[in-house]
């Protein structure tokens, strides 16, 4: 597909994964509509993609509701007259330990996590059906593959947004539709405000977990599927290797990712309070409807080896006796994650 004069739609666009989406799509000459709930965060980037000559509308969008977000696809019909590209991004997280995580905030993370994007599925594909092409990208996560603790909402919804990619694709194979693509994309920890604004139960800071790659990682793989679409991709090498691995021994690598969530994404030093976060209402700090988080310090790049020994540890043992060599893999790599912790 060509990007160039195509009408796209990005969910989640303020901040973080969506706005550097928005940004790079308009460099390459789209038109956009640009959908979130922060109203002057999306008013400053359809001015900075003005900027670069992109033609850019915001429609300030719960995507949680399934009206909005029908109004969100008939304004880009309204206003360019087509959806080429529909991105699903929008995304909410709440930390707590599972029995301790209001269920009223679970739900919550469902209705934006993943009723948000069956919505903005159902929205995109009627209109791509009609046309005849265009292609749904959903933003999923690695968690989908690799669930953490403390996580269990967003990770389950990241998963079943991999199962809707996966439905989807056999019914349009099954409808003939060839020029109508449905492909997953799923990020690592990404430097994004993302953590900053998560409800979080857990009396501990929320950090983002190593390691950490940027959000124009994420946003130079969408346009790739784009351009040449694929069912799904991991992006980053351990988020590869993560995906590979799991395949072969789920047990090692979900003990590994469990021990990193651990040390890596609950503050051992900063407390917080009990917090819904962003869940029911937009963050009010304009310093999170940026694309950074401020993630890429020092101390999270040298904890990246940490997760990288844990997966090529049990890698190398895939090919020989694999159950007997995963275990003392994994536990050396927590024992490396507590040194640098420590030296940090």
């Amino acid at each position: 597909m060509r990007i160039r004069n195509s009408v796209v739609v990005i969910t989640g666009a303020a901040s973080g994964i969506g706005r550097d989406t928005a940004l790079r799509f308009a460099r390459r000459g789209t038109s956009l509509v640009l959908a979130a709930r922060r109203v002057e965060a999306l008013e400053t980037l359809v001015a900075e993609c003005a900027a670069l000559g992109s033609r850019a509308i915001a429609v300030p969008t719960d995507t949680s509701d399934h009206d909005a977000v029908q109004e969100l696809a008939s304004r880009a019909v309204e206003e360019f007259g087509r959806i080429d590209v529909w991105v699903n991004n929008a995304s909410v997280a709440a930390y707590a330990p599972f029995l301790e995580l209001p269920l009223r905030d679970f739900q919550r993370v469902i209705d934006v996590n993943l009723m948000g994007y069956v919505y903005g599925a159902r929205a995109a594909l009627e209109q791509m059906q009609e046309q005849g092409s265009g292609v749904l990208v959903n933003v999923a996560s690695i968690l989908g593959v690799v669930p953490q603790p403390y996580n269990s909402a967003y990770s389950m919804a990241k998963a079943a947004v991999r199962a809707l990619g996966v439905s989807l694709r056999a019914e349009l194979m099954l409808e003939k539709r060839k020029h109508v693509h449905v492909c997953t994309v799923l990020p690592p920890t990404i430097d994004t405000p993302f953590f900053h604004h998560a409800a979080n139960y857990t009396g501990r800071r929320v950090v983002a977990m190593p390691p950490v790659y940027t959000a124009d990682r994420v946003a130079k793989t969408i346009l790739a599927v784009v351009e040449k679409p694929v069912r799904e991709i991991a992006v980053g090498r351990i988020g590869r290797s993560m995906v590979r691995q799991h395949r072969l021994m789920p047990a090692q690598v979900e003990k590994g990712m469990a021990v990193q969530a651990e040390l890596g994404q609950l503050s051992r030093k900063e407390p917080a309070e009990d917090s819904t976060g962003n869940l029911y209402g937009p963050s009010l700090d304009p310093a999170n409807a940026a694309v950074a988080g401020g993630w890429s310090g020092r101390r999270r790049t040298a904890q990246r080896l940490v997760l990288g020994t844990a997966l090529v540890g049990a890698g190398a043992v895939v090919f020989g006796d694999k159950l007997k060599a995963a275990a003392p893999a994994v536990a050396a790599a927590a024992a490396a994650a507590r040194r640098t912790i420590r030296a940090s």
